[in-house]
């Protein structure tokens, strides 16, 4: 059975063009996170704390997750790709090489929740060719749960209830599962996935194992150890979780704002393909 190792408090802060996040990232995570660099969490029914957006902007040697629960987000990118995700659909898009983007709220009220997330690419892939897959909430993976709870698996593959769930991305070199769980209150669940990899529980709303010294709280994340099982327990309210695992990839990280490479050279050149309008 895992274990919980560690508890990580979300922090308030800013990006893009003024857009209020709370964010679970910094070097000092990396090796905790691996193979994810960043969680961030947007939640906010005022205007003025996410329509700005995040206007175009450039990334290398990773992969962006965005994750809809409520609103809508507008993506555009240099390779032609256009589209509005709503509530439940995902956009996965695979910088590599280079990519430039931007993501607007293609709403001008009203809630806007949604997460993105950043998935670290080993050091032969960074700089690959770009790509970018839409994945609607038709097409995500959906388990429900006998005490009323669903699951949702958008990347990776694991067994609930001795159910074989995958998720309908192809498999990818980091092993990345991605689940979107939601407990009825006190339900309990058990998820079996590799033992081997890292296991992350962000709670986005409710709790988990109230009254004891495991408790999770909303926008915290448990890190857990390795092992053949995980099981997690609602809060009397119910939990809205996100669960992240993957493989981790034990090599140097070296960022500088939307580049992930592994040395400082490559940030440096990163930034001179960018100025000089190659990094594409």
């Amino acid at each position: 059975m895992r274990t919980l190792l560690k508890i990580i408090d979300a922090k308030a802060t800013n990006d893009g063009d003024g857009v209020k996040i709370h964010r679970v990232a910094g070097s000092k995570l990396n090796a905790i996170l691996d193979p994810f660099l960043m969680v961030d969490e947007m939640n906010s029914d005022n205007a003025a704390d996410y329509i700005g957006g995040f206007p175009e902007h450039p990334h290398r040697g990773f992969e962006t997750i965005t994750y809809m629960i409520n609103g809508r987000m507008r993506h555009k990118d240099h390779m032609g790709n256009e589209g509005v995700i709503e509530a439940g659909d995902v956009q996965w898009m695979t910088a590599g090489r280079g990519v430039l983007h931007s993501e607007m709220p293609e709403q001008d009220s009203g809630l806007l929740h949604g997460f993105q997330i950043w998935l670290n690419l080993p050091a032969k892939e960074k700089m690959k060719p770009a790509a970018y897959h839409d994945i609607p909430s038709a097409n995500i993976t959906e388990h429900n749960l006998q005490a009323g709870g669903l699951v949702r698996v958008i990347a990776g593959e694991l067994k609930v209830d001795e159910q074989h769930l995958i998720g309908p991305l192809p498999p990818l070199s980091t092993e990345p599962l991605f689940v979107d769980l939601h407990l009825a209150p006190n339900e309990s669940v058990k998820l079996q996935f590799t033992a081997e990899n890292s296991a992350l529980v962000y709670i986005y709303q409710g709790s988990m194992n109230e009254n004891t010294p495991d408790e999770l709280k909303q926008r915290q994340m448990g890190v857990y150890s390795q092992g053949e099982c995980l099981s997690l327990r609602a809060g009397s309210t119910g939990a809205n979780i996100l669960l992240f695992s993957g493989r981790p990839l034990k090599e140097p990280i070296v960022q500088y704002g939307p580049f992930v490479m592994n040395s400082a050279e490559q940030i440096e050149q990163a930034l001179q393909d960018y100025r000089e309008g190659v990094l594409v």
